[in-house]
């Protein structure tokens, strides 16, 4: 089974891409493609919360913002057994996760719940909601964790 885990660079999609690994027998899964998309005429930078330090990308570009994002993710199966593709698309998240999903004939879609923002502990992203709505496959949403209450 080919499995595609998004990333939006949030430590959100970072919980997430850990999830499947905490559950998934690696012997079932052949390959693993951990996927960035990339708004190419986005007015907001691609997240980089995964990176150490200040900054992966200090000319600004949001691809090698994506392509550290998707290294860190895909550092999380390391040794773990299937084979890991990294890949970067370009246009609307949602349409280009859907279109990986079906172009690798993905058998499971795992995807973050609201990466960012305070919309993330009372709603599903409105980009987990379209793939999950129209991916080909099952997909796993993974939600954030509950913060402590005051």
């Amino acid at each position: 089974m080919h499995v595609i885990v998004a990333t939006d660079g949030s430590k959100q999609s970072l919980a997430a891409a850990k999830q499947l690994k905490s559950f998934a027998d690696p012997t079932k899964i052949t390959e693993i493609s951990v996927v960035a998309v990339v708004r190419p005429l986005a007015s907001v930078a691609f997240a980089d919360d995964l990176s150490e330090g200040t900054s992966s990308w200090p000319d600004g570009s949001f691809r090698n913002a994506a392509e550290s994002a998707v290294a860190t993710i895909a550092a999380v199966y390391d040794g773990w057994g299937p084979k890991v593709n990294k890949r970067i698309r370009s246009g609307s998240a949602a349409n280009e996760i859907i279109k990986a999903a079906k172009q690798y004939d993905a058998g499971l879609v795992v995807v973050a719940a609201g990466g960012r923002g305070l919309s993330d502990l009372v709603l599903v992203g409105s980009t987990a909601q379209r793939v999950q709505h129209y991916a080909p496959c099952p997909v796993l949403v993974v939600r954030p964790k509950p913060r402590p209450k005051r």
